[in-house]
């Protein structure tokens, strides 16, 4: 079954993906495309700005600048209503939590602290930390405040 989706201007951040359908719980919305890349590649081309590579696995990392690629329009929030999920070599953008049409489609980008101030977090979530930042390490933030 292909889900209804759209693309089109975000409160967030440029373009986001919006639901056009109700999604439930725990299906599989889309594939995050690209062209299959060694790390040492991915981080040649992180260099060079490219901000669509995904860590695959710990051989492989995925390069989603591709038009085919609807995916890399889903933007970073602090209270995500997918995940990333690795299934079958390939990665599927979940629903976390059921999900009402017309509903921007977000997950946690995991990035660590290295480089945290240069990635401001526009999400509007009532726990964001202003920073896209893994969950797990949103905490360190607060004890690094002065």
């Amino acid at each position: 079954m292909t889900i209804r989706l759209r693309i089109c201007p975000s409160r967030i951040h440029g373009q986001g993906v919006f639901a056009v359908q109700a999604i439930s719980q725990g299906t599989r919305i889309l594939p995050y495309l690209g062209e299959k890349i060694a790390p040492q590649e991915a981080t040649r081309r992180i260099a060079q700005g490219n901000t669509f590579i995904f860590f695959l696995d710990a051989h492989h990392d995925i390069d989603g600048q591709t038009p085919k690629n609807r995916a890399r329009y889903i933007n970073h929030s602090c209270a995500p209503n997918c995940v990333s999920d690795i299934l079958e070599g390939q990665i599927w953008i979940v629903a976390l939590r059921d999900i009402q049409a017309g509903e921007e489609l977000s997950y946690d980008y995991g990035y660590e602290l290295e480089g945290y101030e240069q990635r401001p977090c526009h999400c509007g979530a009532t726990h964001c930390c202003g920073y896209i930042l893994a969950q797990e390490l949103r905490g360190l933030l607060q004890q690094k405040a002065p």
